[in-house]
């Protein structure tokens, strides 16, 4: 029997939807207007369907107001708050496109994240945690000060024309969240509802910068059609329906919390609980105890950190059904516990990336833990999956290694301003190169070996870290592993695993881990170097930054002239 190709296509009986985000919003709030909608527990903040869909258009009037049109270009800078939604969902009603600022940015990439998307207003918090918002904006704008209400004129960020800052106090020359809100009065609803009514579900709508880890940032632009549907297919994975209750403690800048989680919810009339500005464990494990949740998102070492809170065994979480786990794959240990101490039998795992709205392939509420820990699933509805030869681009035999692409529904528009990336990025046929180097078995699931930048070519043998460290985690005394290549003389590059001890555990010599490793793989798998740490360089959202240990690692050794 002929060996399949790496190929599929993912079937579903339930058409896409053809709508916008607002339209979709209304209809929502049509049939559930007494759902609870959105519980933001740090704000006190308690809205049903109905009560949201007020503040919903009261903004949307509001940017109306201030000048905002269809197309224009609204960022906003916050951590997780209700005027984040707010702004989500009005934005989306006048066709505004959102531009979604990484809350730990600093001056530099605010300047260019505005500037390259030539966005005209400025949603922001005042601060979070060590970051001063304010202090960074008067800095890049000191026009700012002296300027009235949404009549900036900035020499160093000129498209700009208002901020709207969420802290309380009045700031020179920026709206306090009220104050703007209220100019919604002098904007008819009819006003707004015509806006509306001319928007096409294939327009615009988001931008969210991509994490840059090589080069400056790029604005992956996305519809309607991209992020609602995509937000809709990862929920109905997870069976949701209008009963169903989520804690969102990843950040809404992100597509998980902004797609994933608020799409998610409205698109089945589910109940959006935000915990806290920024993820912390006991507001989480609060959060899902006090509000009876049935759902739960994360990456892997938010659960880790939850399961190792203090509060833990105090907290009843036996109202958890299901969630998502994604951003890594999750340690076998790691995932029993999640399905048995934190009862959520159905978790499932999804993967994808800001430029496919972000979800293209997700486990199944009855995959076995197997499958939830080695694969990330099968390709989701309306979507394509293949894996290729990087060299030729030919479609490669399951099982065998190559790059993942995707196709479909969920596929960016384009880089924002960028028509190399965007070339760079989609091809002649439409599909998006996800430099993730994969296999597909037999049923069509599909495990993520690496990225192809991360790939280690030591002495000409492929090296994929990722197995590495699959390995070094069956160790009783690793608690989390992360390997990379580093430069080598001899070999042209080397393995260096980056590991944190179980808690308990002192130390554990470099021998001891090569002796661990003989005989049970192969001999260049072996890391030449350990370094043992407390914690990993990553991003806002969690995700290990790989270029930054091999910096670090690349300095330490005094690697630098290799």
């Amino acid at each position: 029997m002929p060996t399949l190709p790496s190929y599929t296509s993912g079937t579903s009986e339930k058409p896409l939807l053809g709508m916008t985000i607002g339209d979709m919003f209304d209809a929502t709030v049509n049939r559930y207007p007494d759902n609870d909608a959105l519980i933001v527990l740090h704000q006190n903040i308690r809205w049903t369907y109905k009560e949201l869909h007020s503040q919903v258009n009261l903004c949307a009037r509001a940017f109306l107001a201030a000048g905002v049109r269809r197309g224009d270009r609204v960022a906003i800078w916050s951590p997780n708050r209700y005027e984040w939604t707010l702004t989500q969902f009005a934005t989306a009603k006048i066709g505004a496109i959102l531009v979604n600022i990484n809350p730990a940015y600093r001056t530099h990439e605010l300047e260019y994240a505005l500037n390259q998307s030539e966005s005209r207003y400025l949603v922001t918090a005042d601060s979070f945690k060590a970051s001063d918002y304010r202090g960074m904006l008067y800095e890049l704008a000191p026009e700012l000060k002296m300027c009235a209400e949404g009549q900036l004129d900035s020499q160093k960020l000129p498209l700009l024309k208002g901020v709207i800052n969420l802290d309380d106090h009045k700031h020179p020359g920026m709206w306090r969240w009220q104050n703007f809100m209220a100019l919604a009065e002098s904007m008819p609803q009819e006003i707004l509802d015509e806006a509306q009514a001319e928007l096409q579900f294939d327009d615009a709508i988001n931008i969210q910068y991509t994490s840059g880890t090589t080069g400056f940032p790029k604005g992956a632009t996305l519809s309607h059609h991209n992020i609602l549907n995509n937000g809709y297919f990862v929920a109905e994975s997870m069976g949701f329906t209008e009963q169903d209750r989520l804690v969102i403690p990843v950040p809404l800048y992100h597509c998980f919390g902004m797609v994933m989680g608020n799409l998610g919810c409205v698109t089945h009339g589910s109940t959006m609980i935000y915990p806290d500005e920024g993820f912390e464990p006991g507001s989480v494990l609060k959060a899902v105890h006090q509000e009876r949740a049935t759902a739960l998102y994360g990456v892997p070492t938010m659960f880790i950190a939850e399961l190792g809170h203090p509060d833990f065994a105090s907290m009843d979480l036996s109202s958890l059904r299901t969630g998502i786990m994604a951003g890594s794959l999750c340690p076998t240990e790691v995932m029993k516990q999640v399905i048995n101490k934190m009862h959520m039998k159905e978790v499932q795992i999804a993967y994808g990336m800001t430029e496919t709205s972000p979800v293209s392939m997700q486990t199944g509420a009855m995959d076995s833990l197997e499958k939830r820990v080695t694969t990330v699933g099968r390709t989701q509805p309306h979507l394509e999956s293949k894996i290729i030869d990087p060299g030729n681009g030919s479609i490669l035999p399951r099982g065998e290694v190559g790059e993942l692409c995707t196709r479909g529904y969920s596929v960016m528009l384009k880089y924002w301003n960028n028509d190399q990336g965007t070339a760079d990025a989609i091809d002649e046929a439409d599909w998006m190169h996800t430099g993730d180097l994969a296999s597909m078995d037999d049923e069509g699931y599909i495990q993520i070996v690496g990225r192809i930048k991360d790939m280690v070519i030591r002495g000409g043998e492929n090296i994929y870290p990722k197995e590495v460290e699959e390995f070094l985690y069956t160790h009783p005394s690793i608690a989390e592993v992360q390997v990379t290549g580093i430069p080598d003389k001899k070999f042209g590059e080397e393995l260096i695993a980056w590991i944190k001890l179980q808690p308990g555990v002192e130390e554990i010599s470099d021998e001891a881990l090569r002796e661990f490793c003989k005989g049970k793989i192969t001999h260049f798998k072996i890391p030449r170097y350990f370094k043992f740490v407390d914690n990993f360089p990553m991003t806002v959202t969690g995700k290990i930054q790989k270029f930054k240990m091999r910096e670090i690692s690349v300095k330490e050794l005094g690697l630098e002239d290799i």
